[in-house]
């Protein structure tokens, strides 16, 4: 299943109760990125600014003082229910002088942040992994000329004699490991850490 996550950033604004709510979300290569993004877009001037991102594994959510578990976590529940990925949301919101209460709290955040990611257009994001492969320097240097069939980058920092390190796309890697299976005679090896 190909992971889906922001072609573009996006936008989405409402007033609930008063209260007016301002979802951002965008599209993160990692933690540190959706990290200085979320502090980036902050506005001093709101109530709150409730946060959530995903980053494969990683994921993180901040209330940002509105009660516990109210603003953070429906925007992460947001992110996963659409099934994206690498992604963060700040929805900031400016009070209105009604309180909404804690259901009303996750209600307005999630819907915001669902709502912002629901109209946002979209992209695939190709997973890229790392291969050690370990094979003759002959072969190596045929598998040189053939990086573009694989779609792999070589790490020119990491080679050796028998040795070179790729990055290419996690589907990629079969045709690989094949290709290498065929031209040692089984005797290649192709790692992924």
């Amino acid at each position: 299943m190909a992971t889906v996550t922001l072609a573009a950033p996006a936008r989405f604004e409402q007033r609930i109760r008063h209260s007016r709510f301002l979802a951002l979300a965008t599209s993160v290569d990692d933690v540190a990125a959706a990290a200085a993004w979320i502090t980036a877009q902050t506005d001093a001037a709101a109530s709150h600014n409730g946060w959530a991102y995903r980053v494969g594994d990683a994921c993180r959510c901040s209330d940002d003082g509105e009660p516990a578990g109210t603003a953070g976590r429906p925007i992460l529940q947001a992110i996963d229910g659409q099934g994206l990925d690498h992604v963060g949301v700040l929805v900031s919101r400016w009070f209105g002088g009604i309180k909404l209460g804690a259901g009303g709290l996750m209600r307005a955040y999630g819907g915001t942040a669902a709502e912002c990611l629901r109209t946002a257009p979209r992209r695939s994001l190709r997973l890229l992994i790392t291969a050690n492969v370990q094979a003759t320097p002959a072969v190596l240097a045929r598998l040189r000329g053939r990086l573009a069939r694989f779609e792999a980058t070589l790490d020119a920092t990491a080679r050796s004699g028998t040795a070179l390190v790729l990055r290419l796309p996690a589907e990629h890697l079969p045709a690989l490991e094949r290709w290498l299976a065929d031209q040692t005679r089984g005797q290649g090896r192709c790692r992924t850490p």
